[in-house]
Formats: structure tokens, sequence, C-alpha cells
């Protein structure tokens, strides 16, 4: 019965992996800053998979991948975690990991409207419907009356905001693309040449911004590497892997549904550790954006 339903069961891991992950890297990205989180959290992923492969599979590294799954897994990883974790994790900073989750939830919507351009998936007419209501939902958390009650406002960031919808489009992509280039290859093999690719791209990132000294300060944060440290195990070890072995069990569209409701998940994490005032649009905000994804791929 569990056999049958791998994909959803790895879908649900991932969704309570990246609850778990967004608060740690939330917590590290005030301390040291969203780049030096990003490179970090990547080493320690990088080892952590790599030791995992090297008892379950025998190696250390995913040399007895294709060329064709390195040439689009690297592609993947370069997307979903340079581009798509870059601005996430500063959106973390700026408005938070409740309401940058929040914004991710177009990220099923996006998945969806990839998956039918690149593998031609299907998008039924309830799922545009759900598309709809997905939006409405994150409009009612991020859009505000002034004080007058006249003029419609942005309740939080615009920078945040657009930070936190980069970071969804790169998910999506990366999503698609880590897919296309996986097929039956190993899920973890497959996460660590994302990583390696995420490496690749970060570095070049900071050696143009020439940041390599914050990434040494940040080593001596003991608070921000504990928080890097659990966010890595969560993320890049356990959720990514998780999400790939999610696709190659079930539709990317099922995945994207179930992996949604991390940002109902996060209400509570939010309260207790950072001490957050949810209003009761914001909760409702994060129900109907949670329906409307799941109405897009019933």
């Amino acid at each position: 019965m569990l056999q049958a339903h791998w994909g959803e069961l790895a879908s649900l891991v991932t969704a309570l992996c990246w609850t778990v992950t967004a608060v740690a890297f939330e917590s590290a990205g005030k301390k040291v800053g969203s780049l030096s989180v990003n490179y970090i959290r990547l080493m320690i992923g990088f080892v952590l998979l790599g030791l995992y492969t090297f008892f379950t599979r025998g190696m250390a590294l995913p040399i007895d991948a294709s060329g064709t799954a390195w040439f689009w897994l690297f592609i993947s990883g370069m997307i979903g975690f340079v581009i798509g974790d870059l601005f996430l994790f500063q959106a973390f900073v700026e408005i938070g990991s409740r309401i940058s989750l929040l914004v991710m939830s177009t990220v099923p919507p996006i998945t969806a409207i990839t998956g039918f351009l690149v593998m031609g998936e299907r998008i039924k007419p309830l799922g545009l419907i759900g598309m709809f209501i997905t939006i409405g939902g994150i409009t009612l958390v991020i859009l505000s009356k002034d004080s007058e009650g006249k003029k419609v406002k942005f309740s939080h960031s615009i920078k945040g905001l657009t930070y936190a919808l980069i970071g969804a489009f790169g998910q999506a992509f990366g999503l698609v693309f880590g897919k296309l280039g996986m097929g039956e290859y190993n899920p973890f093999a497959a996460t660590q040449i994302r990583v390696i690719a995420a490496i690749i791209g970060f570095t070049i990132v900071i050696a143009a911004s020439k940041k390599w000294s914050d990434i040494l300060n940040a080593l001596k944060n003991k608070s921000g590497i504990r928080d890097i440290s659990i966010g890595a195990f969560f993320g890049p070890f356990l959720g990514v892997s998780f999400s790939l072995v999610a696709v190659q069990y079930t539709a990317t569209g099922i995945v994207s549904t179930i992996t949604s409701i991390s940002p109902i998940l996060i209400i509570p994490a939010s309260i207790a550790i950072f001490k957050e005032k949810v209003l009761p649009k914001e909760m409702l905000g994060a129900l109907i954006s949670v329906v409307g994804v799941i109405l897009l791929f019933i």
C-alpha cells in the first residue's frame, strides 16, 4: 500500500523539510547574511550527500551519471539553487520565511505551465481556476488598505516580495529541469550534481562581488553555523533529495501540490520562534492559496 504512494509520502516529507529549513535559514540569514548562508549550506550539503552516496552506492561522487543527466541536472542546479535560492534567501531576510513561503505558493502554477511547455503535461480547466485562487490568496496577504481605507498598498517590502517571486520561478524551473535530467538515476546522486553546479555558481558570484571576507566572518559565528547546519541537513540533503524521489515516482504537479502546504506548516513556527503576529487574513490567505494549488492538480 505504501509503495503505491512513495511519491506522495516523499512530497510530504519534503514539505516538512522545507518548513524546518526556511525557519533555520531565516534565523541564520539575519546573523551572517543570505549569501554566506547559501554558500556554507551547500558545502555542508555536499559533504552529507557524498557520505550518504558512498555508504549506499559505493561512490562518493556521481561519476556514473550520463552526460545528458549531468547537462540537465547542472542547469537545474544553476537555476534552482543559484538564481532561485539566491533571491529566496534574501527574501527570508527582507520579509521573513513565512511570507516568502506564501509567495512560493506560485511555484505549482509556474511548474504546471513550464511542465506543459517543456514536457507536454496538460493543464485542466479546473487547474486554471486553481491558479487564480492561489494568486487571490497571496494577494489577500500582501495587499492592504491605508489608514483612511482609500488606497491599496503593499503590506510588505516590495523588494522582498520581488525576491521571493524570482525565487519561485527559479524553484519551478529547477524542478522541471531536474526531472528532465534525472530519469531513473539515483535521486541523492542527482541532487549532488545540482549542488556541485550551485557551488560553482556561487563561487563565481562571491568572487565577482568580493565577498570572501563575509564567508570567513560567517564561519566564526557559532549560532549562525548551527542554524546553517540544521538548514543544510533538512534542505540540500533531505529536502531536495526527497523532492527528487517524489518526482521520480509521481507527476511534478502532485509533488508541487503537496509541498505547497509549507506556508501553513510554518505559521506555528513563526509564532513560537520569531514571535510574529499573524493576522487572521494572513492565515486565510495561506489557506486559500493551498486550496488553489490543490485544485490546480485535481
